[in-house]
């Protein structure tokens, strides 16, 4: 989606199977705030999320974090899509404790071992 007045920015961690994403997808600023996100990947005519400054992190932890200013992502190998913040975020800092915080629940989550 192109950058434009009737737009907003939102940073968002996409999880993909083999990826976590982090990058900006843009929304119309005329949807409902609790549906924006919604809205956008339930769109019949769209099959590519658009995705700026992204950053792409392997899953299984192999390799830096590779970096793209512009990036589509098929929304058929979409698994979520979290906001990273419930505003329009400008803080890098306060993103990545976010991003650290996520990690770490998740990591949890991964060592727990059903019964």
């Amino acid at each position: 989606m192109a950058k434009h007045a009737d737009t907003i920015p939102i940073e968002v961690l996409i999880l993909t199977v083999d990826h976590n994403i982090k990058g900006t997808v843009y929304v119309s600023k005329y949807t409902n705030t609790n549906r924006e996100l919604t809205d956008l990947l339930n769109d019949r005519e769209r099959r590519f999320l658009a995705v700026t400054d992204a950053e792409i992190m392997n899953k299984d932890g192999h390799g830096p974090p590779r970096k793209y200013n512009f990036l589509e992502v098929h929304i058929d190998y979409i698994l979520m899509v979290h906001p990273s913040t419930q505003v329009i975020f400008k803080e890098a800092v306060k993103t990545q404790e976010d991003m650290d915080r996520f990690r770490e629940l998740r990591n949890k989550l991964n060592q727990t071992r059903p019964f």
